[in-house]
């Protein structure tokens, strides 16, 4: 096995590799050694980023990558490594049993039913005429081929529930689009590079759309939620001449959303009552890191210094929830607590009493609470003493967009639980920074693939508009688009993991800035990271805003 570190932002590092095989290998190591200061590592096709706990971790994050790879490949016969290479590890194991002994935790333990699942799909997509130009097929012929042998589940990534599945019929390996479409429905069935693949629920995507299945690929009331794992074998049909039952649960089957109805704290804790929701009120905390191998994204609040500055202002740990606001919003108090408001600064009644930002206040019995729109800024942070209460998923209350996990958006009648708070409150008033200008430069780290670029400072020269179709899941920028390498004009990134902050150019050559509810693993290149700093402050960038991305020298490269 051989593999080269990237560096990947402040908290994260790249290793590149030789085939999925290596990969899976690459990870189960890790996954099984639970490495102090790693707080995920995501797999890809033929890659594996490791994201530290913070800045701070990331040396030993890395330490340890080198040592994984030094092990791996010392258990090949005839690599090189600091072990031997007579295809034994100092402990006597091979690479391969290596592997077999610490598996993957995304692998499932038992497969049902011969380990086949049968999904119809209705050829009926956007692109199916755009795949039979670019194969040479008819679009029958294409239908044949997709249907014509049995594909396998390689990875599991992107977002929850979404296979990457392989050993497909190789007339079928296209290309992504060069612009990835801001919203693909939920059940869209695609092509990219050689992989297929199922939507399990809308979001962003840039696969070439075949047609869709009413299958359900994720699932919180089924047993492992996601039907397709790796190990599985995929065996698509053409609907339209399908009439035996399929494995999965059809979408007009599904179990209605849950934990639609936030519930009342016991006995005489305080509470909230939602009477205006505003635009979108969220519940949020630090989020659910760790599960990348299952394809579910970090999330947790957009701007992660506004909801931690919340947090110490009340006297409590980032481990609570809040109300991560976008607009305004009304409550009504149930009970007496102390609140703060954080982020972008805004208007704040207690009833009809004003009350200043970045200072905790107490709401009383029956008082109304309300949050007007920022001043400047996009995203205000509701913290109450002792935390919102709520189901979480997960092991976290953190609303997910792109996934769909957690409490759904606030509507109007919604309680809100509040926690018992504990620790003291020891700061009247924090100082913050003035709003931000209309122009804002965002400090950022070279990507992996920051090469790919025909000229590199491009990067930082161009002046960007963020996009009104931009969310938590990333910001769209538009402007001049960023000309590839005439050595890379046509290349394609193998599916590789993402972390909050990474600009991506898709062919069309418009950046995505990564926000908190990016996909898992993408396949267009990273030409850059935005530093831990600079990805709070994109959080608040409003839909006109001119933004400016300024290219940092490489810090610690391996």
């Amino acid at each position: 096995m051989s593999g080269r570190l990237l560096p990947y932002g402040e908290r994260a590092v790249v290793v590149e590799l030789d085939d999925l095989a290596s990969t899976l290998a690459l990870h189960a190591l890790l996954a099984h050694e639970a490495l102090e200061g790693l707080a995920d590592a995501v797999p890809g096709a033929r890659s594996v980023v490791l994201v530290a706990e913070s800045p701070q971790s990331l040396p030993a994050v890395r330490e340890a990558a080198q040592r994984a790879l030094a092990l791996l490949a010392g258990a090949r016969p005839g690599t090189s490594g600091d072990r031997r290479t007579d295809g034994v590890t100092a402990q006597g194991e091979t690479a391969d049993t290596v592997a077999a002994q610490h598996p993957s935790p995304s692998e499932p333990a038992e497969v049902d039913d011969g380990g086949v699942v049968e999904v119809p799909v209705h050829y009926d997509g956007d692109d199916l005429e755009d795949v039979a130009t670019l194969t040479g097929l008819t679009p029958d012929e294409v239908v044949g081929a997709h249907t014509g042998r049995a594909w396998r589940v390689g990875f599991v990534g992107f977002a929850p529930g979404f296979a990457y599945l392989v050993d497909g019929d190789p007339r079928l390996r296209v290309p992504r689009r060069s612009s990835p479409r801001p919203r693909v429905p939920a059940g869209a069935v695609g092509l990219a590079d050689e992989y297929s693949g199922v939507y399990p629920r809308p979001s962003p995507g840039g696969w070439q759309l075949l047609g869709h299945t009413d299958v359900a690929l994720w699932d919180l009331d089924r047993d492992p939620p996601a039907l397709l794992r790796p190990g599985l074998r995929v065996c698509f049909t053409d609907a339209a001449r399908t009439t035996g039952p399929s494995y999965g649960v059809a979408a007009a089957e599904r179990s209605p959303v849950r934990l639609r109805e936030v519930p009342r704290s016991e006995g005489d804790a305080p509470w909230l009552e939602v009477v205006d929701p505003g635009l979108l009120s969220l519940v949020q905390d630090a989020g659910r890191p760790g599960l990348a191998a299952l394809g579910v994204g970090p999330s947790g609040a957009a701007d992660r210094a506004a909801f931690a500055l919340g947090a110490r202002l009340v006297g409590q740990t980032p481990a609570e929830a809040a109300v991560e606001v976008l607009g305004a919003v009304v409550v009504r108090a149930h009970g007496s607590f102390t609140a703060v408001v954080t982020g972008a600064p805004c208007s704040v009644l207690v009833d009809e009493q004003a009350v200043p930002c970045n200072a905790p206040f107490l709401v009383r019995d029956g008082q109304v609470l309300r949050l007007g729109r920022p001043t400047a800024g996009l995203r205000s942070y509701l913290t109450v003493r002792g935390g919102i209460v709520t189901t979480a998923a997960l092991g976290s209350r953190s609303h997910d967009t792109l996934a769909g996990l957690g409490p759904p958006p606030l509507r109007a009648g919604d309680r809100l639980g509040v926690g018992s708070g504990r620790g003291d409150l020891l700061v009247d008033v924090a100082p913050v920074a003035p709003p931000m200008p209309s122009a804002v430069e965002l400090e950022a780290l070279p990507g992996p693939h920051l090469h790919w670029l025909a000229d590199a400072g491009h990067v930082g020269a161009q002046t960007w508009t963020v996009s009104a179709d931009s969310d938590r899941v990333g910001l769209r920028l538009a402007g001049a688009a960023l000309a590839r390498a005439t050595t890379h004009h046509e290349a394609e990134v193998p599916s590789q993991g993402l972390v909050r902050g990474a600009v991506q150019v898709p062919a069309d050559g418009t950046p995505v800035v990564f926000l908190a509810d990016h996909p898992v693993t993408g396949g267009y290149p990273v030409v850059a990271v935005l530093t831990e700093r600079a990805s709070d402050r994109a959080a608040q960038l409003v839909p006109g805003q001119e933004v400016r991305l300024r290219l940092l020298a490489a810090r610690g490269r391996p």
